[in-house]
């Protein structure tokens, strides 16, 4: 039996409880001191910072992770960070587990979402401490927000990307798809476009485009929209950017566009395409895959635009030089032509009033020489002066150093004049010059031409069976579809060299055993005339010159001194010019186009003139079918008898 404890040693055993309990209190107070300060500290680093149990439940988090995601302490506190995206669930509890298990430390570039759900690119550093006798075990995360990082290296990166591909891409659209592939990478999204306006006619049109499905890029290409049907057309007019993250505040309007294009719109976001004069077109980022459009994306697709708009101008000016040269190609391809083609015209005439004098020197001989001597040699020195210009033109012709607008204006008018001299001298005739005159007056001068009322349908008819005769050596189908149509208001003489240029043209651009087609059909509200040949056709590079007069689809050696309407028939080269400024004059539109027949692609390759000596065609469907070219005039209807009487 123990011994028997006393008051005093109770007395002894409390106080020794309270020292503990008082020094206890003491360590306790340091404790919360301690912490204190801690939480002082922790709340000045700048980094959000996280402290969870094992169970993943939140013990702690500082001011700064506040600011950044936006709970505050009493909202987590006990629960379990809301953080992590659905998607990255699972790596995030891998992570925690590899923590546990290995009592380790790890860094994870992921990302997090915040209180009012954005997303952000954040760094963590998480690691495990190990439990004390205040404390249990947990985890301390820290986070790094690098977002803005991200975003300006992005940035850097897809401007890097394009300044590198411009020089690969010299073809505006295929740059432009390039550009709006890489804002669907930039920006997360199902599709991006490049609006551009159509000046002329006020619609909006794609000129590059990307999208997840690739027909929906075909589609975007090919559809057009008036300002109003859609919001680029709104940027362009104002020349300031739009965010729409909600299409159904105007859900018909983005339903009309929707349709057209086979596509759900989400949300949008677009930015204007300024050059120094004016709003271009819009560069269009189309459903925002996570999350909508923000202040950011706009700021990106900004920075994007302005190389977009960059490189449409100079495009634009690109094309415009090309354009340019392209011109002056065909011109000075056109001003060879014509020098050689007149070289040809004064040829002939020239070798034939040479002759002629040498036949009338013979007749002369009887006669005494003072009597025509003289005149003889100054026709034969005029001639010759002629002859001189010819062969200066030829060597031209080889050889480009000379100024060839000032020698031909030279030849030009030296032929004119001598030859008027020439003809006065030969023939006696005193008027010669002023009938030459006549002629070219009568020809493109102005005259009075009085428009009547006239019944197409039948002008056609009529005037074909009339035309008929002259090519009746020829062995073409002529083939007609006639149609009822609407009278017309037209000087029945404009008509006439109309419709017998057009039908010449054909025939004599049609080898035998060919087929042409004249058609009048009723077009819109008026009447469209269609003379069509399966000819050689024209190729592609004379296509544009082709009403401009004195310019020959073909190669000057191709042409010969034969009838109207034979094959290949060389002409003057003024019928088309002369119906075009017809149409200019009397209100009707003349259009053309062609097909250059594919086995001779070529200005000089010749056609034989008869199919059945063609070597490439094994029947004439393979010559109808190989090329060919059609004309098309369309008169508008007459409004009254007496307006047409009037004048038009």
């Amino acid at each position: 039996m123990g011994r028997q404890v006393s008051y005093q040693d109770l007395e002894q055993k409390v106080e020794e409880l309270k020292a503990k309990v008082a020094e206890l209190q003491k360590e306790q107070l340091s404790l919360k001191r301690a912490r204190r300060r801690l939480g002082l500290i922790l709340d000045f680093i700048p980094y959000p910072l996280a402290v969870m149990r094992l169970d993943q439940k939140v013990f702690y988090v500082n001011r700064g992770f506040t600011e950044l995601f936006g709970w505050k302490p009493e909202e987590l506190s006990g629960k379990k960070l809301p953080i992590v995206p659905e998607n990255l669930r699972g790596e995030a509890d891998r992570d925690i587990e590899t923590l546990v298990r290995e009592k380790t430390y790890l860094r994870r570039e992921t990302k997090r979402l915040t209180k009012d759900g954005r997303t952000l690119d954040v760094v963590i550093r998480a690691a495990y401490y190990e439990e004390s006798e205040y404390e249990p075990a947990g985890i301390m995360m820290t986070f790094r927000d690098v977002t803005e990082e991200k975003r300006l290296q992005k940035i850097k990166d897809t401007i890097l990307r394009i300044s590198t591909a411009l020089p690969k891409y010299p073809e505006l659209e295929a740059l432009l798809d390039f550009i709006n592939s890489e804002v669907m990478r930039l920006l997360d999204t199902e599709g991006a476009v490049v609006n551009i306006l159509d000046e002329e006619t006020d619609e909006i049109f794609v000129i590059g485009a990307a999208y997840d499905d690739p027909e929906l890029k075909l589609r975007a290409k090919r559809v057009r929209f008036k300002m109003d049907e859609i919001i680029a057309g709104r940027v362009i007019r104002s020349g300031k950017p739009v965010i729409v993250n909600d299409t159904s505040e105007e859900e018909e309007l983005h339903r009309r566009r929707d349709e057209k294009l086979g596509y759900k719109t989400r949300n949008l976001l677009l930015v204007p395409l300024h050059t120094k004069e004016k709003t271009i077109g819009v560069l269009c980022a189309i459903n925002k895959k996570e999350g909508p459009f923000n202040d950011s994306d706009l700021e990106l697709l900004n920075t994007i635009a302005t190389t977009v708009a960059l490189s449409v101008e100079n495009a634009r000016v690109g094309d415009e030089l090309k354009r340019a040269y392209q011109e002056l190609s065909s011109l000075n391809k056109a001003k060879d032509k014509m020098i050689n083609h007149l070289s040809h015209e004064l040829k002939t005439p020239v070798s034939i009033l040479l002759g002629s004098l040498r036949l009338l020197e013979k007749g002369l001989e009887a006669v005494p020489e003072e009597k025509w001597k003289r005149h003889m040699e100054r026709m034969r020195r005029n001639l010759d002066r002629i002859v001189d210009l010819q062969y200066e033109v030829s060597d031209i012709i080889m050889s480009q150093d000379y100024r060839i607008h000032t020698l031909l204006s030279l030849l030009l008018e030296q032929c004119k004049d001598e030859l008027e001299v020439l003809v006065e001298k030969e023939t006696g005739a005193k008027d010669a010059s002023l009938h030459i005159r006549a002629c070219i007056d009568q020809l493109f001068g102005p005259k009075e031409l009085t428009p009547q009322v006239i019944e197409l349908w039948r002008f056609v008819d009529t005037r074909l069976g009339e035309l008929r005769g002259k090519f009746a050596h020829r062995d073409v189908e002529v083939e007609t579809e006639i149609d009822y149509t609407p009278e017309i208001c037209i000087p029945l003489e404009v008509l006439e060299k109309v419709f017998d240029g057009l039908v010449k043209n054909a025939i004599e651009n049609t080898p035998d055993q060919g087929k042409v087609l004249v058609a009048v059909k009723e077009f819109g509200k008026g009447s469209e005339l269609v003379v069509q040949d399966f000819g050689v056709g024209i190729v592609e590079e004379n296509k544009q010159r082709i009403f401009e007069g004195f310019f020959y689809t073909q190669d000057t050696v191709a042409y010969s001194s034969k009838e109207p309407f034979d094959f290949n028939a060389g002409g003057k080269g003024a019928d088309l010019l002369r119906m075009k400024i017809f149409s200019e004059r009397f209100n009707f539109k003349l259009e053309m186009e062609s097909k250059r027949c594919k086995f001779i692609p070529t200005e000089r390759d010749l056609c034989p003139g008869d199919i059945s000596k063609c070597p490439f065609c094994n029947d004439r469907q393979d010559c109808l079918a190989s090329g060919g070219s059609v004309f098309r005039v369309y008169f508008p209807p007459v409004e009254s008898e007496e307006d047409c009487n009037k004048g038009g």
